[in-house]
């Protein structure tokens, strides 16, 4: 059945002395777990409650006076500050959408405070509080003086370009402001503070000297600060300019000669899908490079040699037109793809990032690409079948290059061994399909039958957007994690010694020193550029064999007997797939790379479709044991994993292998680099001929010239013949438009 919003699922009816079962603190613990969204919005609103209620105390022992009450209202308001940004830092972002930050919060106490001082003394102590309130003002006009100057010099280190990789010491970068200068809401609790403990100090005791010298040390901060900055404006101390930094990009481009690039725009939870073709890319013998569009994915790319370029701006995209890259791979589609399509001297290849049986696996978009690089024939077929307007010319069969990390099938679990399984359900998609995800209607139960057989050691690996769409998925995984922690603290046993995690400990160094950036968290973009120049030769290979390292130690620091929930990047996916011997998925691309092992999966049945019609509806799950939601079919599955000779679906699982990931020799990668070199040699033909035509002066539409900047004669036919196949186009060459309609 389906649940409903809210409603608990089916449980299935298995001895409940197999059953991970919650009493006790158990239980209270898993009440406590699931009621935490309720408790964080009671200590949200009790936050909220007591900054306004010291707010109201202090405007009341401001206007009455009251010293005690004025006092103590206003060290809670700087109370519940100090609470608010070392527990509730959600709360802060909350204030600041109501205008009520803390800029504005702090004027206020201080306003009170003022208002207070004038009530207490009367008209025969204005002389001697005025000179304070005058220098209240002079410290809050410095403050909007800082902000001024620090959003110039932000500007200053906002380049058009962000590069990662790459030697960056020409456009004179330096270490970012600090953070106090950078946050006015930070910068004015900091530098304020004195100013308020000396103005509440002089409403304690009337004496003005306590405000004074509160005053004093405030302004002397805050002088400071804008001495700081100020200079960073100076001539030789801000970085280069946007136009001299362009000029050095293009300079870089001529040095470097890129000649294959992977594009990629999207969100942060979205960098895997670049992150999977890194290696594939960096194995290739040209000259990689990856062409980023938005500035907070330059750190969201993995570990890589390969130089990293975020060009946000179109009109700097452009700039890519005059280079020698000759092919961009896209493992995405998004709305900032049609940008560079529009660059008629580059090469499109769709790659996408996973292939299974969802329509997002034949997006119409892809006929905007002059060629879609799929795994096997079943891609081509499905591209076939939807009449998007791919044709099928333009489909090129690769492989897929990064399934060399995935082990063979090896046998059965050995007598006495815990069968390893992993559970890796997808998410629940933008469409709403209750047959994306089982993790809603499926989950439990099939964690629960998993966790019921003594002999099962569990793998819970959730898709990263688990839940960011539909609430009940949330809760769902929340509850599956639940269950996984209560069977753990149910069966208990043998833990590895301590050097298995002192061994992993030392790994895990060993792989940060090597892929860890090496710049402080207050690092703005021009500061991580100035740390991360070209890499060492051999980095690459040396994170490779850190990594498999790394991953050896995390299964060895384990007890072979715990149940696992897998979150973290690492260990990856693939790594996960060696250590199991049967995955439970759903219909996603895990279940096409799960079958380079040749080993049985299973996919749960969450559509409302018959069994026949599923299996038909999608070929992915041809050769897979097909589950329902109720989880019965499990023990069963178990069972011919334990027993190959009763498992009857190991000759289509490798029939299903070859048609979705195509046939084992050559190798994927040496296809991959196949098809890499023949769109190259086709871009630099295109290139060719558009130079031929326009020597001749064929009629052809008017083509895009790149501004003149010297008197350099226009290149000649046989001159473009001779140095397109470099890679090195002539502007006539690269300015042509595109016969496929890319211009």
């Amino acid at each position: 059945m389906r649940d409903e919003p809210g409603a608990t699922a089916v449980p299935l009816p298995l001895p409940r002395r197999r059953l991970p079962r919650l009493t006790g603190p158990s239980r209270r613990f898993r009440c406590l777990r699931l009621g935490l969204p309720g408790r964080r919005t009671a200590v949200k609103l009790l936050v909220l409650g007591v900054l306004a209620a010291a707010f109201a105390a202090q405007a009341l022992g401001a206007l009455l006076p009251h010293v005690p009450l004025l006092l103590a209202a206003s060290a809670g308001s700087l109370a519940a500050e100090a609470a608010l940004y070392r527990w509730q830092r959600g709360m802060v972002s909350l204030f600041a959408k109501s205008h009520a930050d803390v800029t504005v919060r702090h004027v206020l106490r201080d306003l009170l405070l003022v208002v207070g001082l004038l009530r207490l003394g009367e008209q025969h102590r204005e002389g001697a509080y005025a000179p304070l309130v005058a220098g209240l003002l002079v410290f809050y006009a410095l403050h909007w003086a800082i902000q001024a100057v620090s959003v110039l010099v932000r500007r200053t280190r906002t380049l058009p370009v962000v590069t990662r990789n790459i030697d960056a010491s020409a456009l004179r970068l330096s270490p970012a402001p600090p953070v106090l200068l950078r946050r006015p809401g930070h910068r004015l609790a900091v530098f304020g503070l004195p100013a308020t403990a000396g103005l509440l100090a002089t409403a304690a005791t009337d004496a003005p000297v306590y405000g004074a010298g509160g005053l004093a040390l405030s302004l002397a901060l805050a002088l400071t600060g804008l001495g700081a900055l100020l200079l960073r404006l100076l001539p030789g101390r801000r970085p280069a300019g946007e136009q001299e930094v362009l000029d050095w990009f293009e300079a870089w481009l001529t040095r470097y000669r890129p000649t294959v690039g992977l594009y990629f725009s999207g969100g942060a939870s979205s960098a895997y899908q670049a992150n999977m073709w890194l290696e594939p890319l960096a194995r290739l013998d040209g000259r990689p490079v990856i062409v980023l569009r938005e500035r907070h994915m330059v750190q969201r790319i993995a570990a890589t040699d390969i130089p990293v370029v975020c060009l946000p701006k179109v009109s700097t995209l452009m700039r890519l037109e005059h280079s020698t890259l000759r092919v961009l791979l896209h493992p995405s589609n998004s709305g900032k793809t049609s940008q560079v399509l529009r660059i008629p001297t580059i090469k499109h290849a769709f790659v996408n990032h996973g292939e299974s049986d969802k329509l997002s696996s034949c997006n119409p978009y892809a006929k905007a690409y002059d060629e879609v690089w799929v795994a096997g024939p079943a891609a081509r077929e499905r591209y076939a079948l939807a009449e998007v307007g791919v044709e099928d010319k333009d489909v090129v069969e690769i492989g897929r290059p990064q399934l060399h990390a995935v082990r063979p099938y090896a046998g059965p679990p050995a007598a006495g061994a815990f069968t390893t399984v992993l559970y890796a359900p997808t998410w629940e998609g933008w469409d709403g399909n209750p047959g994306n995800t089982s993790v809603v209607e499926a989950g439990e139960n099939l964690v629960r039958a998993l966790l019921a057989d003594p002999g099962v050691r569990l793998l819970y690996k959730p898709h990263p957007l688990t839940g960011s769409v539909d609430p009940r998925a949330r809760a769902a995984d929340l509850r599956i994690r639940e269950l996984v922690r209560a069977a753990n603290r149910e069966r208990g046993g043998p833990r590895p010694d301590a050097s298995a995690v002192t061994a992993l400990a030392g790994r895990a160094a060993e792989l940060d020193r090597l892929t860890a950036a090496g710049f402080r968290s207050a690092a703005d973009q021009a500061e991580r550029m100035l740390r991360q120049p070209a890499p060492e030769a051999g980095r690459a290979a040396a994170v490779r064999r850190a990594e498999s390292a790394w991953e050896e130690a995390y299964w060895a620091s384990l007890p072979a007997w715990e149940h696992q929930v897998v979150t973290d990047a690492r260990p990856p996916l693939y790594a996960c797939f060696n250590r199991a011997d049967l995955l439970i998925s759903d219909v996603s691309s895990v279940i096409s790379d799960f079958l380079a092992s040749g080993k049985p999966y299973a996919v749960a049945n969450t559509s409302t479709l018959a069994e026949d019609v599923f299996r038909k509806s999608f070929p992915t799950v041809a050769a897979a044991t097909v589950l329902t939601p109720d989880a019965s079919g499990v023990p069963g599955l178990l069972e011919a994993v334990r027993r190959p000779e009763r498992d009857e679906l190991a000759g289509e699982r490798a029939a299903l292998a070859l048609r979705l990931l195509g046939p084992a020799e050559p190798a994927s990668q040496e296809r991959f680099a196949g098809a890499v070199r023949s769109l190259c040699e086709a871009a630099v033909r295109h290139r060719t001929r558009m130079a031929e035509r326009l020597a001749t002066e064929l009629p052809f539409p008017g083509p895009r010239r790149e501004p003149a900047r010297s008197s350099a004669p226009a290149a000649t036919p046989s001159a473009a013949s001779s140095t397109a196949p470099s890679g090195t186009p002539s502007t006539a060459s690269s300015a042509a438009p595109d016969p496929h309609g890319h211009a």
